[in-house]
């Protein structure tokens, strides 16, 4: 077998020669001689086709959501995605195309960030959106940096409803940068508590930052915060599930400034916790102070339609000081595939997606809530749900994977007083069946507690 190895053996010996030595065992000399050349315990060679059965067999002792039915989202979520999306995005000019800095020979790659964005903005009721962040947590984290630049001031409320990974994100990013992080408590519906936000709120508070839904599934009341927030000069920023937006009113509607979120759920799959996808709009007059990258439209000299990057508002492209963010690159294959996605799907059929996930996570805490043991906590919620469970939830956990079912998120790492409590997910990818066999595995544990 010929090696790959590309170096010739008069390229070996004038690299020798660069740094000295005469032989390539000479480069050794510095490592212990019992320590150079281990024995390694390792099978013998197999061909192409014997790796390829090792390596499918190991394969499948992965439990995918493909053979097992799952309950389980907390930020990340299995929804259908049409072939032609993976069709897309798989075409050699996108999958394969750099950061598209010079306009004129990535025209199709800026086309469809400007899409990109352009849809995002109808989604979210934002004036502008850029192409994209690297998840939901960075786009949460940019947001409050926004904020306080945008305002000058330097405090901002979290609802501790937020995605709590996504707030410890957004603190590390503000440590050291003389930001106060606060966090607003919870009312016993599982909102933002209203009367805490308005004891937090004062003169130098940039923003609200809440998420809706939010971890725990309710879906909260976003007026009334626009209203808090506002009253004191500070803008509202909301972290929100895109599909939820396909049923729920826009957040620009409802007083949001800055609207951002994991995309993941457009178009990719769970996927092992990435390549994920952020997404960040908001108001035109905060433009300036957006972060990462924006695609715009214009025309050539000859009159006829082009895209550009706009804003390259990094340290990479202008002083450093004058840079909005560190972000030095952003998600665009991720991104078109959310395009392609929302493109595909269209307005009726992100609300039916949304519709079929609201109504059957409905029926599903239903079925529920009448096993005895069982109990749903907390207020309206859109496709998950936190229910208090008769055992403790790692041994429900055990059970139902017994079963073959990937359970809910134990939520007592993240909120003590919901120690005995899982979250539960359903999306429109959990049929009748896998439902009806939660149910009937749940209520098997309570019985035998």
């Amino acid at each position: 077998m010929s090696s790959y190895i590309p170096n010739t053996d008069s390229d070996r010996a004038r690299m020798l020669k660069s740094v000295g030595l005469d032989s390539v065992p000479e480069l050794f000399e510095v490592i212990p001689a019992e320590k150079r050349y281990p024995v390694l315990e390792l099978p013998p060679p197999l061909s192409e086709m014997e790796v390829k059965r090792l390596l499918r067999g190991l394969a499948e002792r992965n439990a995918d959501l493909d053979h097992h039915p799952c309950f389980v989202g907390a930020g990340s979520y299995r929804h259908f995605v049409p072939s032609v999306v993976d069709h897309i995005v798989s075409r050699g000019e996108f999958y394969t195309a750099y950061t598209p800095y010079q306009p004129e020979v990535s025209q199709g790659t800026l086309t469809a960030i400007y899409e990109f964005q352009t849809m995002i903005c109808a989604l979210t009721g934002m004036d502008v959106a850029n192409a994209s962040m690297y998840d939901g947590a960075t786009a949460l984290a940019e947001a409050g940096l926004m904020a306080c630049r945008s305002t000058r001031r330097h405090k901002l409320i979290v609802a501790s409803t937020a995605h709590p990974n996504h707030r410890r994100v957004l603190r590390t990013y503000t440590q050291g940068m003389g930001i106060e992080v606060e966090d607003i408590g919870r009312a016993e519906d599982g909102d933002v508590n209203l009367s805490h936000a308005r004891q937090l709120l004062d003169d130098g508070t940039a923003a609200i930052m809440v998420q809706h839904p939010n971890f725990l599934g309710c879906l909260e009341d976003l007026a009334p915060l626009s209203e808090l927030a506002h009253a004191v000069g500070a803008l509202l920023v909301v972290s929100v599930d895109p599909i939820a937006l396909g049923l729920f009113k826009a957040p620009g509607d409802l007083g949001a400034d800055i609207v951002v979120g994991e995309g993941q759920s457009l178009g990719s799959p769970p996927s092992y916790g990435g390549p994920y996808l952020g997404f960040f709009a908001c108001r035109e007059k905060y433009l300036r102070q957006l972060p990462g990258r924006l695609v715009g439209m214009t025309t050539d000299s000859e009159g006829r339609r082009g895209f550009v990057l706009t804003l390259q508002p990094r340290e990479q492209h202008i002083r450093r000081e004058k840079a909005t963010s560190n972000i030095c690159s952003n998600e665009a294959l991720v991104a078109l595939a959310a395009a392609v996605y929302l493109a595909v799907m269209g307005k009726q059929g992100l609300r039916h997606v949304a519709e079929l996930c609201y109504h059957k996570a409905h029926y599903a805490v239903e079925e529920i809530a009448s096993l005895s043991g069982y109990e749903k906590l907390l207020g309206r919620f859109f496709k998950e749900f936190v229910i208090r469970t008769p055992v403790p939830p790692a041994e429900v956990h055990q059970r139902l994977w017994e079963r073959g079912i990937i359970g809910g998120y134990e939520l007592g790492k993240d909120y003590p007083e919901l120690a005995g409590c899982l979250l539960f997910c359903v999306t429109e990818m959990n049929s009748r069946e896998e439902m009806d066999l939660l149910v009937e595995t749940l209520k098997s544990i309570g019985e035998e507690k």
